[in-house]
């Protein structure tokens, strides 16, 4: 997965390093690259599963997906914060009286 997509997959390390460093500031960078990478994810995911779904093993599926996200996890910790929207504090403008 990893060598068929490297540059993508160079440019989310990337973003994700930075990210980890401030969230706020590359938040917006941080989704951008992150959804191309989740895209990624899950179609190899999806290659995995389905293929012991049709060997039979559709029983061992869900732990084999759940391995594989913890795997993806082990790599980018912060892989579950893409897609956050972050919006301004509320404030109140003052009024003069």
């Amino acid at each position: 997965m990893v060598e068929e997509n490297k540059e993508a997959f160079d440019k989310f390390t990337q973003k994700h390093f930075e990210y980890s460093t401030d969230e706020d500031k590359f938040q917006a960078e941080f989704n951008q690259a992150g959804e191309e990478i989740l895209k990624i994810i899950h179609e190899w995911e999806d290659r995995l599963c389905k293929t012991s779904e049709k060997a039979g093993f559709s029983s061992y599926t869900g732990n084999l997906a759940e391995k594989f996200q913890e795997e993806i996890r082990g790599h980018f910790p912060l892989i579950d914060h893409v897609g956050i929207i972050v919006k301004p504090a509320f404030s109140l403008k003052k009024i003069k009286l």
